[in-house]
């Protein structure tokens, strides 16, 4: 039973041969990329390295399978000549190539640009020219992984969204400034009722101070509050709400909203809301003037 197994195996060494270096790249890459994952995870404490360190950890892992298919295909006697005369031709293939994979080696190469530029870096929030918002969650070779607020992936080539008008709202600095826009009566206390949205946000726990020391110094108001028009039938106001990063500027934005709805009630702040009048015609006087 041993010499049949080892007749066997001797009989096909090549394709054992073949299929255990193809196995072995496969496991190398995924051991090489787990233990990058780890010390990326240990040593980096700032997302524009972790960026950089995830884009390499993917170049390294497909080095390693390059190099690993590229041995199996040298050791396969009948492929060895292709694989020299690919060498002997190199420069023909790769204007081949360049032409065949025009799109991949874009996205690959958009992908550099946008490591080392860094239009946006890994967990930051940005917002599509066509209204689609999510968090950047990894940064491939040939795309970006953005999650949206779903929990669903969005999978973008690299070559496509570094074309892309975004909105970062992590470049520089996270803080947000949030428009809170009422409308009140034309009767209602314009003054108590800015006084009411002043109050309201700068009450709030995520609500920061974002006046410059001049602000300050002038006794510049924490919270500006602004008539922005006089609409058909409502006074416009609008204030400025500041926060530490967006979600806090969100949360900001919801509950200060609902807050102020509850203070103008109580101190008598109205709110104007379309109004329709409705008539109904009487059917009998209407049959009458039809008959004549």
């Amino acid at each position: 039973m041993i010499d049949r197994i080892i007749d066997f195996v001797a009989s096909h060494e090549l394709t054992f041969k073949v299929i255990f270096i193809l196995v072995g790249t496969v496991i190398l890459a995924n051991i090489v990329s787990r233990i990058y994952k780890k010390l990326v995870e240990r040593s980096v404490d700032n997302d524009d390295h972790l960026t950089t360190y995830r884009f390499l950890g993917n170049s390294i892992a497909t080095v390693i399978y390059v190099i690993g298919f590229s041995f199996a295909i040298w050791n396969i006697p009948f492929l060895k000549p292709v694989a020299q005369s690919v060498v002997a031709g190199a420069g023909i293939l790769a204007i081949a190539v360049g032409f065949a994979s025009q799109q991949s080696l874009g996205n690959i190469i958009s992908g550099f640009f946008i490591v080392i530029s860094k239009p946006y870096k890994i967990n930051d929030r940005i917002t599509f020219s066509d209204g689609l918002v999510g968090v950047v969650e990894d940064i491939g070779l040939r795309h970006t992984v953005i999650r949206n607020f779903e929990n669903q992936r969005i999978i973008i080539p690299n070559s496509i969204i570094s074309n892309e008008r975004l909105v970062n709202a992590h470049y520089e600095e996270p803080k947000v400034c949030r428009f809170v826009d009422v409308g009140i009566s034309y009767n209602s206390d314009i003054d108590l009722a800015k006084k009411i949205m002043a109050e309201e946000i700068e009450n709030h726990e995520l609500s920061i101070d974002n006046r410059t020391p001049e602000e300050k110094k002038d006794n510049e108001p924490v919270v500006s509050v602004r008539v922005v028009m006089l609409a058909e039938s409502s006074v416009n106001l609008r204030a400025w709400a500041w926060a530490e990063t967006p979600p806090d500027g969100y949360v900001l934005f919801t509950d200060v909203i609902e807050s102020i709805k509850k203070r103008f009630d109580r101190e008598g702040i109205n709110i104007p809301f379309p109004q329709r009048t409705l008539s109904y015609l009487d059917q009998k006087k209407d049959q009458d003037f039809s008959k004549n």
